[in-house]
């Protein structure tokens, strides 16, 4: 099938493709990552081939769970195998440990997946490692820590400095008081509310322009004890509803296996529109989904029913900067954060990773700001914003009554066609799964041989 040329995922395909190097030079003496998020961790692990020391400030106590740099930590987070294949490739065995320790690896005849209550055509080949995130993350973090030069200390990150047009070290705060540390090279992990765009506007920088869009997502999570009795159910289900009259306006619900014999459940709903907090209105909601969230949630609950809001989904971009600091670069959440319903910021993470592996590997001008990196995870940020908000800014103009441009509206056509026609065709449900996995570039959902195909698919289907 021939295909239409997109730079996009031409610069995306290498990404997701890119290998650990195999022989590295040493550009730092010193690289410090502010943040022990997912993404300030894979940033340690590439940087560890490329430092002598890395050392990761963390404000909250990696042991002493739930982490307030995080807040949502406690809600359902679904490791895409995108991110999956990503982080195995960088921490090798790490499947198979998280396996040892609990986890779940769940093999496409396991999952299952709903869109308005019917059953989609199954993932053929794409297994799901299924954890709570704090549970992935301190795995993570464990296997990171493992290496020599790579070090963490709990800190609290008060600023930044700059020598001439780089960043030369980092201010911090302990127990023991304020501190300043000599970095040669900086990764900013702090997440959504991070301070650095700030701390560079202040010290004459350009701050790099935000862009955010409503989401208004509203999302509870409860932990229930798994029984043995789980054949006849799928250990990963999850139920998306695109169309009114949603049970309890429930916009996606799932079901997941979890580390010690656990089903994770999780209820997402669009404001005004709140998941149920009460165990009682929580299972009479799951009763209303497919029977395995019934089934899950009549165990004994293990962790009280967890509610989280996020208002926005928000990007920062950093590749129009014309000054912007040498040696510095942001990951994770503090790049770009997404509507949770999507599923993509752990694997978006794990791209970045990939990212930086490959700006350092490519001998950068490291007196200049990195701008190399940053059009390169630009192609990534571009991607999860758009699986992200296409959706949601449909669902905005829909729900406020707003006009749209033709063109804009074709494409929003051509996706319906395609997710609908996951329920017909099996080669459009894996194009699509692949893509919503993040381990394919969405510009091949708009293929007009793929939208062609969905279109058929539909009207076969629709035939009596």
């Amino acid at each position: 099938m021939n295909r239409l040329f997109h730079p996009g995922r031409v610069v995306f395909d290498r990404i997701v493709r890119t290998r650990v190097p195999t022989h590295t030079q040493r550009l730092f003496d010193t690289a410090c990552v502010l943040g022990g998020s997912v993404a300030g961790l894979l940033a340690a692990r590439v940087l560890a081939d490329h430092a002598t020391t890395v050392l990761i400030l963390e404000r909250d106590d990696a042991d002493e769970p739930p982490r307030t740099g995080v807040p949502q930590d406690r809600q359902g987070h679904v490791l895409l195998p995108g991110g999956h294949m990503q982080i195995e490739k960088w921490l090798p065995g790490f499947s198979g440990d998280l396996q040892d320790q609990g986890a779940v690896l769940v093999e496409s005849k396991h999952q299952a997946v709903y869109l308005d209550g019917r059953p989609r055509l199954p993932n053929r080949d794409l297994p799901i490692l299924s954890a709570t995130r704090p549970f992935l993350e301190a795995a993570i973090r464990s296997r990171v820590l493992a290496y020599p030069n790579v070090s963490a200390l709990p800190a609290r990150v008060t600023g930044l400095e700059f020598d001439n047009d780089e960043v030369c070290a980092v201010r911090y705060e302990t127990d023991d008081g304020p501190r300043v540390l000599a970095a040669e090279f900086v990764v900013d992990a702090m997440g959504r509310s991070s301070k650095a765009a700030g701390w560079v506007e202040r010290a004459g920088f350009q701050r790099p322009i935000e862009q955010r869009l409503r989401s208004d997502i509203n999302y509870a999570t409860a932990l229930f004890k798994r029984s043995d009795d789980v054949a006849e159910h799928p250990l990963t289900t999850l139920a998306l509803f695109t169309s009114p009259g949603a049970p309890d306006a429930v916009a996606l619900g799932a079901a997941l296996a979890a580390e010690r014999d656990q089903w994770m459940v999780m209820l997402t709903a669009y404001e005004p529109d709140r998941p149920p907090a009460s165990l009682e209105q929580f299972r009479a909601t799951c009763a209303k989904l497919p029977p395995v969230f019934a089934h899950a949630a009549k165990g004994l609950l293990t962790r009280e029913i967890r509610t989280y809001r996020q208002a926005d989904s928000r990007r920062r971009d950093f590749t129009a900067l014309q000054h912007f600091p040498a040696r510095l670069v942001s990951v994770g959440d503090a790049v770009a954060s997404f509507n949770p319903i999507h599923g993509q910021g752990m694997s978006s993470a794990a791209l970045h990773g990939n990212c930086l592996s490959m700006y350092l590997s490519s001998g950068p001008r490291l007196s200049q700001a990195a701008t190399q990196f940053f059009h390169l995870q630009s192609v990534v940020t571009d991607a999860a914003w758009a699986l992200s908000t296409g959706p949601d800014a449909a669902r905005l103009d829909a729900l406020h009554g707003n006009e749209v441009a033709s063109d804009v509206a074709q494409q929003r056509w051509n996706f319906d066609q395609v997710l609908q026609a996951t329920l017909h065709d099996q080669s459009v449900a894996d194009v699509y799964t692949a893509v919503s996995f993040m381990a394919a570039h969405p510009s091949l959902l708009v293929e007009p041989a793929l939208v062609e195909r969905a279109v058929r698919a539909n009207e076969r289907s629709s035939t009596p």
